[in-house]
């Protein structure tokens, strides 16, 4: 089977994004695919989760109830909006709207008890927050204002400021980045935010990922993390090569040699078989299994391919 038919015979999350980035497809039967999503596989099963409350696992982030699994408790209203959102679900459909209606009347913070589309206080959970708020239409400026004002000497972020770090992070940076590039799309609903202070903070942030490949320390040349080499999906909070590669490729970008490092990882991460596989799975509760680790992947193989297009590398299969 050739890998875009292997891509195709699979949940509607999967196939609209292949006939809009791969194969091109109409735009109307890629809305007509993507309307699927909501009642179909995988974006259906997050929908049906939500609980009678009108949020998923009764909380924001980090609900009283203990996961079953080491780490954190992917099943939580935060995290399923994110989750929903890389499945492409449109936003306005009817289920969508009423989830989202309810997120916005009942769901405060753990942490501070606040409203959840006013923010918490850490920018990789603010970063999220944004960037799936501009996604359901309910961003608010002033946590876009106070990312902004969080960006530290270095050009980045790191949540961990406030704990006395003083250097940015690859995961936080990578998570702001993405809030910032997704503001930038939807100017005309908050002009009272300078949108100059957005594109700086945005260049700033980029250039501190490229100066350093997208992979390693600038003091010492390592990597930081293993997991930054290690392709996942979700990625949640942690960077990965292929989610930087992705977020230039989604801010439009030209591919240049400060790239080319994690781009030769993604395609030498290629099988012979022309698929990709599963590296990691950040552990916790969640309500899909999006495969098994070391597995041909779907949404890995979806992700690299689209990539390595825009990288200049011809799609085959």
């Amino acid at each position: 089977m050739r890998v875009i038919d292997w891509l195709l015979d699979s949940d509607p999350a999967i196939r609209w994004q292949v006939m809009a980035d791969l194969t091109d497809e109409d735009p109307d039967a890629v809305a007509r695919e993507r309307a699927r999503v909501a009642t179909e596989g995988w974006g259906r099963a997050l929908l049906d989760a939500r609980g009678e409350d009108g949020q998923w696992a009764g909380g924001a982030h980090f609900p009283n109830a203990q996961p079953t699994l080491p780490g954190q408790p992917w099943t939580s209203t935060a995290h399923v909006l994110t989750e929903l959102r890389l499945l492409g679900v449109d936003p306005a459909d009817a289920r969508v709207r009423e989830a989202i209606a309810d997120v916005k009347r009942v769901t405060r913070w753990e942490y501070d008890d606040e409203p959840f589309f006013e923010g918490e206080v850490e920018p990789c959970i603010n970063g999220a927050l944004v960037t799936n708020a501009v996604y359901y239409g309910e961003v608010d400026a002033r946590i876009v204002e106070r990312l902004l004002g969080e960006r530290m000497a270095d050009g980045g972020w790191n949540c961990d400021q406030e704990r006395g770090s003083v250097r940015s992070s690859f995961d936080t940076t990578i998570g702001v980045l993405e809030a910032l590039a997704a503001f930038e799309r939807v100017p005309e609903q908050h002009p009272e935010v300078d949108a100059h202070r957005v594109r700086e903070a945005r260049a700033a942030g980029e250039a501190y990922l490229l100066e350093r490949d997208l992979l390693r320390r600038r003091s010492t040349g390592e990597i930081p993390k293993p997991t930054y080499t290690q392709l996942a999906f979700p990625p949640r909070h942690e960077y990965d090569a292929l989610r930087a590669l992705e977020h230039f490729r989604d801010v439009g970008a030209v591919p240049d040699e400060r790239m080319r490092e994690a781009i030769d990882l993604v395609h030498a991460k290629r099988r012979d078989d022309g698929t990709w596989p599963l590296d990691v799975v950040h552990g916790g509760d969640a309500v899909n299994d999006y495969g098994a680790v070391g597995e041909p992947n779907r949404w890995i193989t979806l992700r690299a391919l689209r990539v390595l297009r825009w990288a200049g590398h011809p799609l085959r299969g």
